[in-house]
């Protein structure tokens, strides 16, 4: 999911295409019903270990996907599968990852939070929180040295946020005008609280202000307004005009272990705040898709998640000497 789409007014524009609004929707789809396959395989435990998902927030990182290109190299924190899946990497690929397979896009050693594609540009896949925005602020750093044009698009959490290792990348990236785009998916709708929709109260994306680094609150939901944000930033940083933060505002649906969150009082509203369920309204809405072809295309991703975990389940897992190859102490 590559390149400046056409058909769009201007870059500030959150129109789509009646193509852009199927694209997006199908991968937002794809997401959903991957995430919920894993989380079904997580329960049984035929997955190990961690397996964090990002039920919820599909809007946001579609919409950073499409503003992007594909030769922008892309990192993530420990939810890594959404944006796999919408930078084009096999649906089969991730899933055989998770299940230990050799087949998948670390060889089966890598498992869910650690996952690293660099065919796709993709470079974890990072286990603490926070990690990963250093390194991609390195990322940007070599794509400048280099000269190639790239920008570096790096997803951190809002708990990671407030790291000083976070802040470190800020001025690092701020002072060299890097390449680079800072997404914090914040999860807006916190353990015990209810779902906040729209603008909140929240220091996030002004954390930049100190070392000059623009920020922007983002309605994440809105598959629409994440990719204007991120097309703005993107042509931002590609023009050599240094990085942004975005703040996306997201709700979560499920916790870390990748078991449903508690959410008190949440429940009333939970479908205004499903970037799915809101995109599948408005292609109906406006007529893009007749019923009976949106439950076609719905039947073909449904299928399609069901082939990638039949196909991985029979995938082999890592031989004795795959096990410890590309593994450093």
């Amino acid at each position: 999911m590559a390149g400046v789409p056409p058909g769009s007014a201007s870059i500030d524009s959150i129109a789509f295409t009646p193509e852009e609004e199927i694209q997006a929707y199908r991968t937002m789809l794809l997401i959903r019903r991957f995430e919920e396959k894993a989380g079904q395989l997580y329960a049984l435990e035929a997955i190990h270990g961690l397996c964090p998902l990002s039920i919820g927030q599909e809007g946001a990182i579609v919409g950073l996907m499409m503003a992007a290109r594909d030769t922008d190299p892309v990192i993530t924190s420990y939810r890594t599968h959404g944006v796999l899946l919408a930078r084009g990497v096999e649906p089969r690929r991730v899933m055989a990852e998770l299940l230990g397979r050799e087949a998948g896009v670390s060889r089966g050693k890598g498992g869910s939070v650690r996952m690293f594609d660099p065919e796709h540009r993709f470079y974890g896949g990072h286990g603490f929180a926070g990690l990963n925005v250093p390194v991609g602020a390195g990322l940007a750093f070599a794509s400048r040295y280099r000269g190639d044009d790239a920008v570096t698009l790096c997803f951190y959490g809002d708990g990671a946020a407030a790291r000083g290792r976070v802040f470190e990348a800020y001025r690092f990236a701020a002072d060299r005008k890097l390449p680079i785009v800072f997404v914090v998916d914040n999860n807006t709708a916190n353990p015990g609280a209810g779902i906040v929709l729209g603008p909140v109260p929240s220091a996030i994306a002004e954390s930049g202000t100190p070392f000059a680094l623009p920020g922007e609150q983002v309605d994440g939901i809105d598959v629409r307004r994440a990719r204007a944000a991120a097309r703005r930033a993107i042509a931002r940083a590609r023009n050599g005009e240094g990085p942004t933060l975005l703040e996306m505002l997201t709700y979560r649906y499920r916790g870390h272990g990748g078991m449903p969150a508690r959410r008190g009082g949440a429940e009333a509203r939970i479908e205004d705040a499903d970037p799915v369920s809101k995109a599948r309204a408005r292609i109906l809405a406006s007529g893009v898709l007749a019923e009976r072809d949106i439950k076609a295309l719905e039947k073909e991703v449904r299928d399609e998640v069901t082939a990638a975990k039949m196909t991985a389940q029979a995938e082999p897992a890592p031989s004795p000497g795959e096990l410890l190859s590309s593994v450093e102490a």
